[in-house]
């Protein structure tokens, strides 16, 4: 009995020394990601304003990618999401088939007409940008000459004051191009909100601007990558991913 008794004990520590070394392999692993996390050249702040998930990429440069997504491959790509609206479902790429002129790789294209284009966001080919709310001509043309990205698109916050009417109707999950003390980040609602609660939300996260970016099932696809090279898709391609046209896209 007495050794029965010795060999159930020794059973016993053995399964709760293999228990403790599975738990701290596990803690291990995941203060490697968040070391991987704290690395990464896209912070992540879902604290500031509840409801909003805030990404901050760490870039040298910014451009709008035309025609193909850029590819998940090159890591010299750290955020990419659709910025323009697209303005038809067309199985051939066309510039003139993005809403409003835009200039992407230092070249300005036309684009189509839209009346939902109030504003514009342009980026200066160095450390500066510039949001626009309304006529935005002369902003291309300078971006242009400058080498670098813009494109148009419906201004939501300017200079701090929150612009109105509410255009947008529907149940959706809403993203933003802000710019918040002085940094550039993209704020995306957590959940399916109203555009009226999107807007509150982005209020009460009080960036100086806010430029609306194309989303819906499709055109809301995304990614952005970590510390250790890993890509994080934001949201699955969909079927209507195929007529997505444009992309602002941040490189490390």
């Amino acid at each position: 009995m007495k050794t029965a008794l010795h060999l159930i004990i020794a059973m016993l520590a053995a399964v709760l020394m293999i228990c403790c070394n599975g738990n701290t392999d596990k803690q291990t692993m995941n203060s490697n990601d968040t070391t991987s996390l704290q690395d990464s050249p896209v912070a992540i702040d879902d604290t500031t304003v509840d409801g909003l998930i805030v990404y901050y990429p760490q870039f040298t440069r910014i451009d709008l990618v035309c025609e193909t997504m850029p590819s998940q491959q090159d890591t010299s790509v750290i955020f990419c999401a659709e910025a323009a609206f697209t303005h038809e479902l067309l199985d051939e790429f066309s510039h003139s088939n993005i809403d409003g002129d835009h200039v992407s790789g230092g070249k300005r294209y036309t684009g189509a007409k839209c009346k939902d284009n109030t504003g514009a966001f342009a980026w200066f080919d160095d450390t500066t940008w510039e949001f626009v709310n309304g006529e935005y001509n002369t902003l291309l043309d300078s971006v242009a000459a400058a080498g670098g990205m813009g494109f148009g698109q419906a201004i939501i916050i300017h200079e701090g004051e929150s612009l109105r009417p509410l255009w947008r109707e529907g149940v959706n999950r809403y993203r933003a191009l802000c710019e918040k003390d002085g940094r550039l980040c993209i704020a995306d609602s957590r959940d399916e909100v109203s555009y009226e609660q999107f807007v509150a939300l982005l209020e009460a996260f009080e960036p100086r601007h806010a430029l609306y970016m194309d989303m819906g099932k499709g055109w809301n696809h995304s990614w952005w990558r970590d510390g250790d090279g890993k890509v994080h898709e934001i949201h699955p391609v969909a079927e209507k991913s195929r007529y997505c046209t444009n992309w602002i896209t941040f490189y490390k």
